[in-house]
């Protein structure tokens, strides 16, 4: 089956300070060649990571680079290795191209993913283009500040029993178990998260950091890169259409500002 896409890779605001992130699950396009494939539940893009624009709002003001997927996770995942290899060894998890859902419900109206040469059609489309994207500005803003910080933003349900037990903790900070940041600016991250009030956090549990955290960051030559996870029920809804919370968000934001801002006060001070 043949691949094409009209639709670029991603959309990229240049900030002034040294500080990007990245959305590679935010991403909701199906070209058409993919959508008329897919079951009407696949079609909802439900594994999205929704809304994290609108949450991270006030990360432009703060003068970071911002990096946005656009096209869904269902084409290819923006934050796996491009050969596809498990991240999470004996765990369960969802592969470059998924073939089912988070609920293990199948992608594919046939029970047919794509074939070899359609996961590769679709990583030179889309998945290269974004990591050229993050690697580039990444190259800028370290030419431009030295140290530099990337901050990987994600959102995932609270419950999936498929790769966790009971409730997830709001707060998934991911740091490679150390080896993608400076242990002391993860501390101070979690520090931040553990005195919001009303929230639950850890750092390097479930979620420790995907493909993006452990390939670019580099603590040692400046580039310091943190991934938080978080329950998406503490901003909006979990089931169908996925409706934003504004009372929620906006109760959430000020400590995810709070955390950028110490961020970048850590890499600036360097």
């Amino acid at each position: 089956m043949a691949f094409s896409t009209d639709t670029p890779a991603f959309t990229l605001h240049r900030g002034t300070r040294p500080l990007l992130v990245s959305m590679p699950h935010v991403g909701t396009h199906l070209p058409a060649s993919v959508s008329a494939r897919l079951t009407a539940e696949a079609r909802t893009v439900p594994d999205t990571d929704w809304h994290l624009e609108r949450l991270y709002d006030f990360a432009r003001e703060l003068g970071a680079s911002i990096l946005v997927a656009t096209h869904s996770r269902y084409v290819v995942d923006l934050n796996r290795p491009p050969d596809n290899a498990n991240l999470y060894p004996g765990q369960d998890t969802t592969g470059l191209c998924p073939v089912d859902t988070f609920d293990k419900t199948p992608l594919y109206a046939d029970g047919n993913g794509p074939a070899d040469g359609e996961i590769a059609a679709r990583r030179d489309a889309i998945w290269r283009p974004y990591h050229a994207a993050l690697a580039e500005e990444l190259a800028r803003l370290r030419a431009a500040h030295g140290t530099i910080a990337l901050w990987d933003a994600h959102s995932i349900r609270s419950v999936l029993p498929r790769f966790f037990d009971g409730k997830l903790t709001d707060f998934n900070l991911g740091s490679a178990n150390g080896a993608s940041c400076d242990a002391a600016l993860a501390e101070q991250l979690l520090e931040i998260a553990s005195a919001a009030p009303g929230y639950t956090s850890v750092l390097n549990g479930r979620f420790k950091g995907g493909y993006i955290t452990r390939q670019y960051g580099a603590p040692a030559q400046g580039v310091h890169a943190v991934q938080l996870e978080l329950a998406q029920s503490v901003y909006m809804s979990e089931t169908y259409p996925f409706a934003y919370d504004e009372v929620l968000a906006t109760r959430l934001q000020p400590t995810l500002k709070t955390m950028l801002e110490t961020v970048l006060g850590f890499v600036e001070a360097r």
